[in-house]
């Protein structure tokens, strides 16, 4: 009897939990294509930058023995021919797919946006750290944005010892509940990180960082940190996407436009509601792809995805850190654990992730978490927007 194959592009952790996870059905032989041949840990990019951690693995300890790697880029998915083509220029034929190619920095659009430094690759990531080392000790360094990446980013140089302006573009932690930013901002008001929470950057030079008003911070290195994007693989391959180009699924992560097509983690768009981009959803959206795809391969029903945040947690130098817990349906609550205890379960976390996968290679099956059931929100906002078409007649 011939396997059955299935394409993994993509070794996030969204990607490898599928890939582990799939290898539960002993007729299924799954290749897992990756452009590098190591795991990424994205959630330590930030450590890599500021010289404290690799941010990488050996795949050997996070992929399941059965699981082929093929180091190599996807360049195109052929649907109806069930095939994808590499940058290498061999053809991969398959019986199913999983899309899961993550996310990447965005791109400044002002003049100078080319000098800046993304943080939300390894390459990227080990470039900015070379320019840290060539520059100055006592160098000023700009970090524009305030989400999670620039937090950190901006607490871990400047824990080493290095000047740092965190340009915000808007509030410092849109996702923290405001005690929760309190406790963020005075951290790094500790740590010597200058805030500027409005000003918005306009113009990038060699030596300098200019924002709306007129004003030039001096900046030697300056770290782009404002968004994510997302690979451009399906649309290029001719699929159904969000605006934003993530592959448009139902709420089985199954493809809208080919039913042996299942999309998870940063670059998925289920029912148009995309969650949101992070290490916290990649996981459980890899396992409940696997299980649409061994659902499906057994002639049953797949289950609709069930999906539950517990908050977000931010590394504040080595020595502090946050956890802001949130409801289930990702929206902070009024607590938060700061200082060492954060920094402690934030490692532990960082730790456990990479074990989980550890776990789900070496028992298949094993990764739960992706069952726990969900709050009420998403079900609300899927019936109103159903209601909403109803009225409108379409």
């Amino acid at each position: 009897m011939r396997p059955i194959t299935v394409l993994v592009i993509g070794g996030g952790y969204a990607g490898v939990m599928a890939a582990d996870r799939l290898t539960q059905h002993p007729d299924v032989a799954v290749t897992l294509i990756n452009p590098r041949p190591d795991f990424v840990e994205r959630i330590r990019l930030h450590q890599l930058a500021g010289g404290t951690h690799a941010a990488r693995v050996g795949y050997r300890e996070v992929l399941a023995e059965r699981v082929r790697l093929v180091v190599d880029r996807v360049e195109r998915i052929d649907a109806p021919g069930r095939s994808v083509t590499l940058s290498g220029g061999d053809t991969l034929d398959y019986d199913h797919l999983v899309y899961a190619v993550g996310s990447v920095g965005s791109v400044p659009d002002v003049p100078g946006g080319e000098l800046v430094h993304p943080l939300a690759g390894l390459e990227e990531a080990q470039r900015l750290r070379a320019a840290l080392d060539a520059a100055p000790a006592t160098a000023p360094v700009t970090v524009v944005g305030a989400g999670p990446t620039g937090i950190e980013t901006a607490a871990e140089l400047a824990e080493a010892g290095s000047a740092v302006t965190l340009v915000c573009g808007g509030v410092l932690g849109p996702y923290l509940h405001p005690r929760g930013r309190r406790a963020v901002a005075a951290r790094l008001g500790a740590l010597g990180v200058t805030v500027l929470e409005e000003p918005t950057v306009t113009a990038v030079t060699p030596a300098t960082v200019r924002l709306d008003g007129g004003r030039a911070l001096p900046s030697a290195v300056t770290i782009w940190t404002a968004g994510f994007g997302v690979p451009d693989l399906a649309v290029r391959s001719g699929l159904h996407t969000d605006a934003a180009g993530r592959l448009l699924t139902d709420e089985t992560l199954t493809s809208v436009d080919d039913d042996r097509i299942v999309a998870a983690g940063d670059a998925a768009a289920p029912s148009g509601l995309p969650l949101r981009m992070s290490c916290q959803a990649a996981i459980p959206l890899g396992a409940r792809a696997a299980d649409t795809l061994l659902s499906r391969i057994a002639g049953e029903e797949p289950a609709a995805l069930h999906e539950v945040f517990a908050g977000q947690c931010l590394s504040l130098g080595r020595r502090a850190g946050m956890f802001q817990f949130a409801r289930r349906d990702d929206v902070a609550v009024p607590v938060h654990l700061g200082g060492r205890p954060g920094a402690a379960l934030k490692e532990y976390i960082c730790r456990g992730i990479v074990s989980s996968l550890t776990a789900e290679a070496t028992q298949a099956g094993s990764y739960r978490l992706h069952r726990v059931p969900g709050g009420p929100a998403r079900r609300r906002a899927l019936e109103a927007r159903a209601a909403a078409t109803t009225v409108a007649g379409v």
